[in-house]
């Protein structure tokens, strides 16, 4: 799946399209929903109200025994974990795609396909008041795994609605924490503690300096106040996307729709932050210290002036891309972990993270991409609230993207007048910034097929020209 590329800090993913695998739980799901009447309508609503797949939603799915079903997983690309279902039930993951994982169950003889179908949510309290359901969840608040059974007359498979918060097994109270101490009385107030701090922290600076070091200090208090940095990540990156969603209209759209069926954004794909090429480094580090890990870097300095860094979380599964401006001549540095010098003239992302700032201090996310029915959700973002959607910038059969139309900030006084001091903006550029603001936020249209868990780097890279403030 990936070979070792320039220094060891990273290695070069070659993501791989997986059509048997998906036809194998395309059929699964149908016959999930072809089991229960519940997850057969709110399969329609999701379609019709939220423009997105139940495929999108599913934590996992739990599979009668059947003879060489195992051996067939195999074939399809799934391995054995080590968290275990329950008893004689062994659970398995695709690690080469971006598939939900499958616990397999002693069969009963004639039973169905699929026992149990789980679809995440990020609150079961809120996806049972938006059905009117009435659920009795298992699990303590703000718990590593918490879930509810959907009660319904006469289904043949059962569905489950799932909570995790950094977290892989299926267990509401694991024994692990337990021994840990980290399901002791007291964890649901640590861990609201935890989320506060980081909501709570000053993102706005005249010195970025002092931003990344109080960004830091926090960090430290989130780690030790939630007790793992598993769960750490999980609230951390809530409050992010709260940020984001705060300062991006589309986002508030959608969520709206979302929170219609009480879904929140369990679909989220990636979040994407932009950063200086000087704090490139420091933005890595507080990454790794929540225990993301480096995934495929990209070198688009030809293109757009442009690099980035992907990485992901092993535990929420959480994908960040963080991106940065990189010289043709820095394609081949470890640039996520050797700080650059500014350059001469900025490009796009230096150029927006001196229009709005870092990401990951008073900026936010430049955009949230998460799953959806790409054309529906184009169609209904227009209908319902007037939003338009850019030209696709990835418009294959297994990946598909598009961003809508930016959302436009005001431009600080102060940092206007930096960058035409610097001489990155002329008088020109610097009256129209400050009189009209400058393209901020997007939220990103994404359908994936195929488990295909990549990116289309060439086609990034004409997104992000696409969007550089200087064209808009």
């Amino acid at each position: 799946m990936s070979t070792a590329s320039h220094g060891s800090t990273a290695q070069s993913f070659d993501w791989q399209r997986w059509p048997e695998t998906e036809q194998f739980l395309g059929k699964a799901v149908c016959a999930a929903l072809g089991g229960n009447a519940f997850a057969a309508e709110l399969d329609r609503r999701m379609a019709a109200e939220t423009s997105t797949r139940i495929t999108d939603w599913i934590d996992h799915l739990v599979l009668n025994d059947r003879p060489n079903l195992v051996e067939g997983l195999a074939r399809l690309g799934y391995e054995r974990t080590p968290e275990p279902y329950g008893v004689n039930a062994p659970t398995f993951r695709h690690p080469g795609g971006q598939f939900p994982p499958l616990a397999v169950v002693p069969g009963a003889g004639g039973g169905p396909q699929v026992s149990s179908i789980a679809l995440k949510v990020e609150s079961i309290a809120s996806f049972s008041e938006a059905n009117r359901l009435g659920l009795a969840i298992v699990g303590y608040p703000v718990g590593p795994y918490r879930f509810a059974k959907v009660e319904v007359m006469g289904a043949e498979t059962s569905m489950i609605v799932v909570e995790r918060r950094g977290y892989l097994g299926f267990e509401p109270f694991p024994s692990s924490w337990a021994q840990g101490g980290r399901m002791a009385p007291h964890s649901t107030r640590d861990a609201l503690a935890a989320r506060e701090l980081w909501q709570a922290r000053r993102r706005h600076f005249p010195d970025d300096a002092e931003g990344f070091d109080v960004a830091e200090e926090v960090l430290g208090q989130v780690l030790e106040r939630a007790g793992s940095t598993d769960l750490a990540c999980h609230l951390i990156f809530e409050v992010e996307r709260e940020y984001w969603q705060s300062r991006n209209t589309a986002a508030r759209v959608q969520k709206r729709r979302q929170d219609r069926l009480g879904l929140g954004w369990a679909n989220h794909d990636h979040h994407t932050f932009r950063c200086s090429r000087r704090f490139f480094p420091r933005v890595i580090g507080i990454f790794e210290r929540l225990g993301f890990t480096l995934r495929e870097s990209f070198h688009a300095g030809k293109e757009a002036g442009w690099g980035a860094q992907v990485l992901e979380h092993p535990t929420t599964g959480i994908v960040i891309f963080a991106d940065l401006d990189l010289a043709p001549e820095e394609a081949e540095d470890d640039f996520a972990r050797k700080a650059l010098p500014d350059l001469p003239q900025p490009h796009t992302v230096g150029l927006w993270v001196g229009l709005h700032g870092e990401s990951l201090l008073d900026a936010g996310m430049h955009h949230l991409e998460a799953q959806f029915d790409f054309d529906a959700l184009r169609i209904a973002l227009q209908d319902e609230a007037g939003i338009e959607t850019m030209k696709p910038f990835s418009d294959f059969s297994f990946l598909r993207q598009a961003f809508t139309r930016g959302e436009r900030w005001p431009v600080q006084a102060h940092r206007a007048d930096r960058m035409r001091d610097l001489g990155w903006i002329d008088e020109e550029q610097h009256a129209r910034f400050l009189s009209e603001g400058a393209i901020g936020s997007h939220l990103e249209n994404l359908q994936r097929r195929e488990g295909f868990k990549g990116f289309n780097q060439q086609a990034v890279s004409a997104i992000i020209a696409e969007t550089d403030p200087r064209r808009l």
